[in-house]
């Protein structure tokens, strides 16, 4: 049998992962469903429509995937716990690869599903309250439609779920308590001092600095006009496919790398 990767014994250990916690991995699931339906709601009560499957998608998703991915391997929260996992019969790449699938595989799937059914049915629900007789009835009627899942907004969405979910995984492996809250209070507080920094050097280097993004562009205000210095275009793809693709792949084979540690 083969030491590295066995299908049937991965299979085995996929399924006595789903089954053996599934009060805990059906509630992330289910709490992710509920935080989407909350944000929905609220979001076409208290806002436009069109704004509900933006804000919807994009927390629910974020939230529930890498909530989930930081207690996938949860694991090592006792040393009895973790001692038992790690006794298993299966290979580290199988127990990562188990991990990652439940984490960015299945969940994104499902999450997919559940949001697609929700979003037919407050879409159908406007589309049906509307007066075909108003003279505005096909603007209000083509402004509010189903949520595209390769819009640039997902797409976004797709991104960022790579590098928080990478993120989660390496956090619940280096964290034996709390590690989605200490991930991301970690990726906050890094965010805030990158803008905080960038923002300093711009100031330095520059006078009256109106705005700064890092690794993008300066507004300068220059009397009543504002003009902006871009990164150039070249420098901006490079950083923007290490940002997106690079620094995801390095989490999510840090988390590999990490699980082999803890293995051993």
């Amino acid at each position: 049998m083969n030491n590295i990767f066995n299908t049937q014994r991965f299979g085995l250990l996929l399924k006595k992962t789903l089954l053996e916690r599934p009060v805990q991995l059906l509630g992330f699931t289910a709490m992710s469903y509920a935080l989407t339906l909350i944000i929905y709601i609220a979001a076409k009560s208290f806002m436009f429509i069109g704004a509900a499957p933006h804000l919807s998608f994009i927390w629910g998703f974020l939230l529930g995937s890498s909530f989930l991915a930081s207690s996938v391997f949860g694991y090592f929260s006792t040393n009895a716990s973790g001692s038992s996992y790690l006794s298993l019969p299966a290979s580290h790449l199988e127990k990562w690869l188990c991990g990652a699938l439940i984490a960015g595989v299945i969940y994104p799937i499902l999450f997919l599903v559940f949001y697609r059914l929700v979003d037919i049915t407050f879409v159908s629900i406007y589309h049906k309250g509307l007066d075909p007789e108003s003279p505005f009835y096909k603007r209000d009627y083509e402004s509010v439609y189903l949520f595209d899942f390769m819009g640039n907004i997902a797409m976004d969405t797709y991104r960022l779920f790579l590098l928080m979910t990478g993120a989660a995984l390496v956090g619940s492996l280096y964290f034996n308590k709390l590690p989605f809250i200490k991930v991301m209070m970690g990726m906050c507080l890094l965010c805030l001092g990158v803008m905080g920094l960038n923002i300093v050097i711009a100031k330095l280097m520059f006078d009256n600095v109106a705005d700064a993004a890092p690794f993008s562009h300066v507004t300068l205000s220059v009397g009543k006009e504002e003009a902006s210095i871009d990164l150039p275009e070249r420098v901006g793809q490079v950083f923007q496919f290490s940002l997106w693709y690079v620094l995801p792949a390095v989490l999510w084979l840090l988390s590999f790398t990490r699980l082999k540690e803890k293995q051993f």
